[in-house]
């Protein structure tokens, strides 16, 4: 990492991944380590129970999808019905996701990433994804022209990341509103059944895009 390289967004405080230690029991899976294209390696952050992770990977047998959970019991039941349905193409991942994918994933590797219904942190708005200065490391390990799929059903939370999408991070993006059949989490069916507004953000990566963590790895 420079610190003197031109980048193209506008967050000044760097993300420091050489502080961060491997997630205990630390693996990268099959599909990593074999260093293979042969498939699109899509990310989840927050995979909870499983629900959208084991329907997208049954619905996607051409796309690798690696979904990450931190809390145990949660990351438990989702184990269970990975194993139980044995898909070739999910690996599931007990882990705090800043550090697995600080020490597991390379650059411009991943085409698209999940955060569905992330903790809405409304105490502590600098956890919000898009204002982490992790955010910057996060774009580089994504592929040029991948998307980051974010999904919130507090209107707070996606106003300010559509803005730090658009003014902070400089990147393309769109704002949608999720569908009152969606059923991709647990999450989504209990706030459309209230009849809650759910909101997602699409945001790319253009080819022209630079971070101070593109030829970084660990």
């Amino acid at each position: 990492m420079t610190d003197n390289i031109e980048f193209t967004h506008q967050q000044a405080r760097a993300f420091q991944p050489q502080r961060l230690s491997a997630p205990r029991d630390f693996m990268i899976p099959k599909i990593i380590s074999d260093n293979k294209d042969e498939k699109p390696l899509i990310l989840e952050i927050g995979a909870g129970k499983g629900k959208h992770a084991l329907s997208f990977a049954l619905q996607n047998p051409d796309k690798h999808l690696i979904a990450i959970e931190r809390t145990r019991n949660k990351f438990d039941a989702f184990s269970k019905l990975a194993i139980l349905q044995d898909l070739s193409n999910l690996d599931a991942i007990h882990a705090d996701a800043i550090a697995w994918t600080v020490h597991a994933l390379k650059p411009n590797s991943v085409a698209k990433i999940f955060i569905l219904y992330p903790n809405p942190e409304q105490h502590n708005p600098n956890q919000q994804w898009l204002n982490m200065p992790f955010f910057e490391f996060l774009l580089s390990r994504l592929q040029v022209g991948g998307e980051i799929i974010l999904v919130t059903n507090i209107q707070s939370y996606m106003d300010n990341a559509e803005h730090q999408a658009a003014k902070l991070w400089c990147l393309p993006n769109t704002r949608y509103r999720v569908p009152v059949d969606s059923q991709r989490t647990h999450f989504e069916v209990k706030y459309l059944a209230r009849q809650e507004v759910c909101w997602e953000l699409s945001i790319r990566k253009p080819k022209w895009y630079k971070t101070r963590f593109d030829n970084w790895q660990a």
